[in-house]
């Protein structure tokens, strides 16, 4: 194993060996186009696949009040065609080689993937990167389009699963970017037009806003050659650049911001999550909340599922998560009851939340947990698609990627004294709630959150 090159410290149109494989067999490499753009692969020369992805720094985040949800309609909107490719032909092509391709919107940055045989890598190639520089954006397709999303954020809402997490993000960041839906609203959606979009993706689809990310069967040499052809003939790569840096995280939760966020719902089901601010991606406490949330809510030997669903039957579904963004975070407890049920739910979640930050976790919650972190992360190359995304996500969003060896090591340093202050750091703050469910949005749920 090498030491992992930064890529500030890379000159452009250099290649840097950041890792390679104990046997020998296999390498991760980085290349910096003179116009920003960086390509990193990773040879697994014992598969027969490649997964192939371009990672856009560009996310709901990055969208003011008028342009909400644009980043994700113009997801939609680059799988529409280009000046080579009708929709059509971009699906069939792919199709034809029986490989796979989608996309997904997050706050803080895009992904076009797909996943082929090795010998059908140049066709992904051409593909994926074709429709990342040339999307025509024509405006029938624009309208056309528009109405899949307002299907979209329709379906979103008929779930109150989905509705009762957005409602969280906003009691937490309120009218900031963070605090609002990536898939828009209604209105928002309604009124957008084809030269917003279209100046949105001109001013944010740059080559150093941009991470080539692939794994697999592949010499990175030729997937270089591949990648600078395709952006070449659309004139993408420009002049000189230097890629993008990782987000800082500068935006703040602008507008009131509740405590505490109640969606009436006719549902027969209570959903629910209890949570507080929690810590950015970069933060080193991240490896200790993580055991955190493998001990509270991470699996069926959980705290929470233990006393909510196992003792006393009070909800099928219970699990606390983190999300980590630059600058920010938020840690949750989900569940999903019935409305009578709910009081005593939330008594449950927050009283072992409390539980964890007074007197700490067990020396076998800290095995365990620390078991389910390192199972996540070696179990994760064993699919093409996550190493590829763990490339792509660690360049555009951490600035570096660690080993897997180095991750395990940050894991393993973990202490119960290290999980128990960051507990007490997350109380620290406020307690945030969101219900949705058949009750008043008057109904008083104050004294869960009350510290």
């Amino acid at each position: 194993m090498t030491a992992n090159v930064l890529v500030s410290e890379q000159p452009s149109g250099s290649t840097r060996t950041l890792f390679r494989a104990k046997d020998g067999t296999g390498a991760v490499r980085r290349t910096v186009l003179p116009g920003g753009l960086r390509v990193l692969t990773e040879a697994v020369p014992n598969v027969r696949s490649v997964s192939f992805g371009i990672w856009v720094g560009v996310g709901s985040r990055d969208e003011s009040p008028a342009l909400a949800g644009t980043s994700h309609y113009l997801e939609h909107l680059l799988f529409k065609g280009t000046r080579r490719r009708t929709a059509l032909d971009i699906a069939a092509e792919i199709d034809a080689v029986g490989g796979e391709m989608n996309a997904f919107t997050t706050k803080e940055y895009t992904c076009f993937y797909a996943r082929v045989l090795d010998v059908d890598l140049p066709l992904a190639v051409d593909v994926v990167c074709d429709m990342i520089t040339s999307s025509a954006i024509a405006s029938e397709d624009v309208d056309n389009e528009r109405g899949v999303v307002l299907e979209e954020i329709s379906m979103n809402d008929d779930d109150p699963g989905d509705v009762v997490h957005d409602a969280f993000a906003a009691t937490l960041f309120g009218d900031s970017p963070l605090g609002r839906p990536i898939l828009g609203t209604v209105e928002s959606i309604k009124a957008l037009t084809r030269r917003q979009v279209s100046g949105y993706y001109r001013r944010r689809y740059k080559a150093p806003h941009m991470v080539i990310a692939a794994a697999g069967n592949l010499d990175h040499a030729k997937v270089v050659r591949q990648v600078r052809s395709a952006f070449a003939r659309a004139d993408a790569l420009g002049t000189e650049a230097a890629p993008t840096p990782p987000r800082t995280g500068t935006d703040s939760a602008a507008g009131s911001v509740r405590n505490v966020a109640v969606v009436n719902r006719t549902t027969e089901q209570a959903n629910l999550v209890l949570g507080t601010p929690g810590v950015s991606r970069t933060d080193e406490r991240r490896f200790a909340l993580g055991i955190l949330n493998a001990a509270l809510g991470g699996g069926m030997s959980s705290r929470l599922f233990q006393e909510v669903r196992e003792k006393r039957g009070l909800a099928y579904n219970v699990f606390s998560y983190a999300s980590q963004y630059a600058g920010a975070g938020l840690f949750g407890i989900y569940a999903g009851c019935q409305p009578e049920k709910v009081d005593d739910v939330l008594a449950i979640c927050r009283d072992e939340l409390v539980a964890v930050a007074d007197h700490g976790i067990g020396a076998d919650e800290l095995d365990r947990g620390k078991g389910q972190l390192r199972g996540a992360a070696v179990l994760g190359m064993e699919d093409m698609s996550s190493r590829m995304s763990r490339l792509g996500k660690s360049e555009l969003v951490y600035g570096e990627l660690l080993s897997v060896d180095q991750i395990l090591a940050r894991v393993d340093a973990v202490t119960r004294e290290d999980v128990q202050q960051v507990a007490r750091d997350l109380l620290d703050g406020r307690l945030n709630l969101a219900v949705v469910g058949p009750f008043d949005e008057d109904r008083d749920f104050s004294g869960h959150i009350d510290h």
